[in-house]
């Protein structure tokens, strides 16, 4: 894909992840508009890059959840760029406790972001990627296809996380939509609220996967990586 004067709409993309995924698209002369719950986050990390990209970079306070919140966010982002051509479903939480002790809170609060939440984004912007014939990658993890103790609902989100992704991959790609799922182990984020640290170091860093992203934009569009396992190279810095 030619990435230059190209529209992409972020979820999740105030830190972490989304963040990186951001500038790297700025960098290569995107227009992107970021999502995410934090009005004061958005504002802080809009204003960081505008200074730098001017206003091919906007944001809108939006939560995944609500379907008509996303509908608004693709609309009011086509309506300034005229077109939507990637997404980046990438907004995800973890919550992690034995299967007597989780609640149902945190179970649907996982479930409805981590999976729901895509389906939202999806859906949402699906007609515009068609007229686009763009491209639709979700953030999923390793944890969709290895489970863990205390990661059941972790595990169910990113399982079914990857399913739907293969899925929508065989719906969309009769009408030039090429379709992704980026599955990463340990990443140097906020995730889970946690704050990076030099003790970080030998996890995926945000970059890294902002750097497989723009990759997998820029393949021959013959080609289709339809599912990518992502490691630390060297688990626990051994």
């Amino acid at each position: 894909m030619e990435l230059q004067g190209k529209t992409a709409l972020i979820t999740g993309g105030s830190k972490g992840i989304g963040r990186a995924i951001a500038e790297q698209m700025l960098q290569a002369g995107m227009n992107v508009g970021i999502t995410g719950r934090s009005i004061n986050s958005l504002n802080l990390v809009t204003d960081e890059l505008k200074a730098q990209y001017g206003d091919k970079i906007v944001s809108f306070e939006s939560d995944v959840r609500d379907y008509t919140a996303q509908q608004n966010a693709v609309s009011e982002l086509v309506a300034k760029f005229g077109c939507l051509n990637v997404v980046i479903a990438n907004a995800g939480i973890g919550h992690f406790a034995p299967i007597d002790v989780m609640t149902h809170e945190q179970w649907n609060d996982i479930i409805d972001i981590n999976l729901t939440g895509v389906f939202n984004t999806v859906k949402a912007s699906v007609e515009s990627i068609k007229k686009s014939e763009g491209y639709i990658i979700t953030i999923a993890s390793l944890a969709g296809t290895n489970f863990f103790a205390q990661g059941s609902a972790y595990n169910a989100s990113k399982f079914g996380l990857v399913g739907f992704t293969q899925a929508i991959m065989l719906d969309l790609r009769k009408y030039g939509v090429k379709v992704s799922t980026i599955m990463p182990g340990s990443v140097s984020t906020y995730f889970n609220d946690h704050t990076p640290n030099d003790a970080d170091a030998w996890k995926i860093q945000p970059e890294d996967i902002a750097e497989l992203t723009m990759n997998i934009l820029n393949m021959n569009p013959r080609t289709l990586p339809s599912k990518i396992e992502v490691r630390p190279s060297r688990p626990g810095g051994k």
